[in-house]
């Protein structure tokens, strides 16, 4: 699972079958992840048959769920209240269904 983490992949490590659940919660307007980087990171999930999801969260930037980022977007990090509720509610949903035995 990923709070406004990167995104990127190692070149060096090989494209393998994903066999755990992923979650990526992301801000709609983050900066430091380019169209190119989600993009790649989306055909990955893809082409190794992921269970995965990826939750946009409007008017949000990088560090999204941290009070201490302030709440400048026009800085590239910024805490967003609403953002941050919707993505905590978003884990617990995501542990119910991971954690389910």
């Amino acid at each position: 699972m990923s709070f406004h983490g990167s995104l990127t992949k190692d070149h060096l490590r090989p494209v393998e079958p994903i066999n755990t659940k992923v979650l990526i919660c992301h801000g709609a307007d983050d900066p430091y992840e380019s169209t190119e980087e989600i993009l790649t990171f989306q055909k990955e999930m893809r082409d190794t048959k992921a269970d995965w999801q990826m939750i946009y969260y409007a008017n949000a930037v990088h560090s999204f769920t941290n009070p201490e980022a302030g709440n400048d977007n026009s800085k590239g990090a910024a805490y967003n209240e609403k953002a941050d509720k919707r993505s905590f509610e978003h884990l617990k949903l995501f542990l119910n269904e991971v954690l389910k035995k």
